[in-house]
């Protein structure tokens, strides 16, 4: 049977609804579908090699086959062994390669859309338990203080400990509406947690932006999406109009766990005026691509700082390694996650096919970020930041019979406007330690370019 290549390259969350694969660390699998391609009218053949099959080797995988259809305790038919083969097969391979079934693969395809049915996890597998990669923005798993790095030892009542991970997700999976109890081992915690979530229809928005102190923009991406490259551009144009002006962004890729290469590299484009942004190397020529920047950068040099952490991975690595290596832009945060291998999904027929991973890339001064991740420059851990106000003293808009402003407004009014905004950055970065720092930077950088003007 021939296998045809329908998906553009895999570098992050492969979804199952309901839980995630993510491409990340372990054999992962995620609350939906975030890692694939709209476009799957392409449809390339993959070469076809002959080679010798090893003849011992297949009559003593008969001999096993036979055993089991003979000796096991229960009877199971052949279509259902054939299955635990491949599966096998596959994932022995790497953490990432994977069998996809009718319910996964379906789910693949229709992932495109950015939503699903789910809890909003990228998990793996660790020593036998869930291991959660990141929690997805704004899902069930965030809102109810699930973490990266959290390992799910329970699912309600049934113990995690030997279960696949396939199982594991089946398990997690349910009706929108319907809850689960996760029991969690948390590093810095004595006792394990019990979060219950109620499953939820997940709607992953890839790129969100805040404009902060009138002067700088701040650009979330959560995941890796086809439409991701051009949310990012209309996020720029959305700070051009929410400041007076744009002096420089911080982009935060921390907690996203990847998605598709093609939206990592049009970010890329859009911040690079030229050089390469990221390469593939494998055995098939199939595999091995180039992605260079296109002349022109959309913010004309503007300082630019990525935030990262160990929930970045995979495309989020690509996009931080590019703009590392040509010094585009100050990384800042944690080491990242480091996932360097790409992965091609294959349909073998209408319901059935493979995800296989078919290369390394490499930032473009050739480091594989494979198992090593990219490191910051400026390492900054998370912390809580506390900013207290010294909300005790009185202003004159506080006295009686203060005089109004000469803009025309009372100073009333231009207070609230002022506090709505000012409080939520405020609110913000009181939670963010590292995006605080990110802004201070930022703020820092512009300072010297503008005296290095003058100068």
């Amino acid at each position: 049977m021939r296998a045809r290549l329908i998906f553009p390259l895999l570098l992050g969350a492969l979804c199952i609804p309901s839980i995630s694969i993510a491409e990340d660390s372990q054999p992962t699998q995620e609350t939906g579908l975030t890692s694939t391609a709209t476009d799957t009218s392409a449809v390339s053949e993959l070469p076809q090699e002959r080679m010798a099959l090893p003849l011992d080797e297949l009559r003593k995988f008969t001999d096993v086959f036979g055993k089991i259809k003979q000796d096991y305790v229960e009877e199971i038919d052949d279509v259902t062994l054939l299955n635990y083969a491949i599966r096998g097969m596959l994932s022995g391979l790497d953490p990432h390669s994977a069998y996809l079934e009718p319910s996964a693969f379906t789910d693949l395809q229709e992932n495109t859309s950015g939503q699903f049915g789910g809890l909003g996890i990228e998990v793996g597998m660790e020593n036998g338990f869930v291991k959660v990669i990141a929690p997805i923005d704004d899902t069930p798993a965030q809102k109810g203080g699930v973490q990266a790095g959290d390992l799910i030892i329970q699912l309600d009542d049934t113990p995690v400990k030997g279960m696949s991970l396939n199982e594991a997700v089946e398990t997690m999976r349910g009706e929108v509406g319907t809850r689960i109890k996760l029991k969690i081992v948390r590093v810095g915690e004595r006792d394990p947690l019990e979060v219950e979530l109620t499953r939820d229809i997940i709607q992953v928005k890839s790129v969100k932006t805040v404009a902060l102190d009138n002067h700088y923009g701040y650009i979330r991406i959560t995941q890796f999406q086809a439409q991701t490259g051009d949310d990012f551009q209309e996020g720029l144009a959305d700070l051009r109009e929410k400041t007076e002006t744009l002096n420089g962004i911080i982009i935060d890729l921390r907690n996203n766990p990847g998605g598709v290469l093609q939206a990592a590299v049009q970010v890329a484009d859009q911040l690079l005026d030229e050089g390469m942004i990221v390469y593939t190397k494998g055995r098939s020529t199939v595999a091995e691509l180039e992605f260079k920047a296109t002349p022109g950068d959309d913010l004309n040099g503007l300082p630019i700082i990525v935030l990262i952490d160990g929930g970045s991975a995979s495309a989020s690595e690509i996009l931080a390694g590019a703009l590392q290596d040509h010094d585009r832009a100050v990384i800042m945060g944690t080491q990242s996650f480091g996932k360097g291998s790409v992965q091609n999904v294959l349909a073998l027929n209408e319901d059935h096919g493979l995800k296989l991973t078919t290369a390394r890339y490499y930032t473009p001064n050739g480091r594989s970020i494979q198992a090593q991740g990219i490191k910051p420059d400026i390492e900054v851990s998370r912390a809580k930041l506390s900013d207290k106000k010294q909300q005790d003293f009185f202003r004159e808009a506080d006295l009686a019979g203060h005089l109004s402003n000469d803009n025309g407004e009372t100073a009333e009014k231009t207070q609230q406007q002022l506090d709505s905004e000012e409080s939520r950055q405020r609110a913000m970065l009181e939670r963010d330690f590292q995006l605080q720092e990110a802004l201070n930077l930022l703020k820092a950088i512009d300072i010297l370019s503008i005296e290095k003007g003058q100068g």
